[in-house]
């Protein structure tokens, strides 16, 4: 009988540096509790240097794990490592996602499926959008953006320009200058922030919230805390609102239909179970 369950073990993990603050655990052991299958998914720490990653992936690949969520410091590295990648990774630069096959490893990046999922979610889709940011979260959302059913109008804002300009063909954005971003605010449907600005320990994302356009949606990816100043502002004025949370429940999706079960629900008891989470780890 051990044996049995061991072979009926399936493993996946999430793999960063530090990576002990992960709710991917949490996530992924929801979803298989619910399934009532014999899974595994663990937080492992990996260092920051392209040596420990490299053996790191061989040893997962060699005990038989599915496959890894990839977090900091090592997007890029999962992407160079992969045999072949979606067109996601490729165009944004990173992936998230490594799946372990017969054919080597296959690179994806489900942050970008994550904010794919939450456009088509939206009450009404964005004629417009603005994006805060120019690192690897604002080159999945300028992705997401660009392969919607409707692609808006896309403003793309970062305090240097040039980082901006770099990535702005993602999407066909135009490159709105950092002093011109609150005028910008009043003709955008969709605002984005897709900087760690408004996360705890962070300085709050300096918008003029009053020029918001009334009836648009805001979507901070930050998720500590749970409503940032910029989505606490944006509800006040009645605006849709996406904290963080919800990007992390999508993008795990993808990675546990691949590799442990059949079933993955973004759903309320998901949701508490991470904000009590979140609130265990204040007090």
């Amino acid at each position: 009988m051990g044996q049995q369950r061991e072979i009926s073990l399936r493993r996946a993990a999430v793999i960063g540096w530090p990576v002990s603050h992960s709710l991917s655990p949490l996530i992924h052991s929801t979803w298989a509790a619910r399934e009532g299958i014999n899974a595994r998914y663990e937080a492992i720490a990996v260092e920051p240097d392209d040596i420990s990653f490299r053996r790191r992936i061989d040893e997962l690949k060699a005990e038989g794990v599915a496959g890894v969520n990839v977090t900091l410091p090592h997007k890029q590295r999962a992407l160079a490592i992969a045999d072949s990648t979606s067109e996601a990774a490729q165009v944004i630069g990173a992936a998230n996602m490594l799946t372990f096959g017969d054919e080597g490893v296959l690179a994806e990046n489900s942050d970008a499926t994550a904010v794919s999922q939450i456009l088509l979610d939206l009450p009404e889709r964005p004629a417009t959008a603005l994006v805060v940011g120019a690192g690897g979260a604002a080159r999945g959302v300028l992705w997401a953006l660009a392969k919607s059913p409707l692609p808006p109008r896309v403003l793309l804002t970062n305090r240097t320009r040039a980082r901006a300009e770099d990535i702005a063909p993602i999407a066909r954005a135009e490159v709105v200058d950092w002093k011109m971003r609150n005028a910008a605010l009043e003709a955008v449907d969709f605002v984005i922030n897709a900087t760690s600005l408004g996360m705890t320990g962070q300085p709050p994302l300096d918008l003029d919230h009053d020029r918001l356009k009334q009836g648009a949606a805001v979507f901070d990816i930050v998720y500590s805390p749970l409503e940032t100043p910029l989505l606490m502002s944006a509800r006040a004025r009645g605006a849709t609102t996406i904290d963080g949370l919800e990007m992390l429940m999508r993008q795990a999706v993808p990675g546990y239909l691949a590799w442990l079960g059949s079933r993955a629900d973004v759903d309320d008891d998901l949701r508490r179970r991470l904000e009590a989470a979140l609130k265990a780890r204040r007090s």
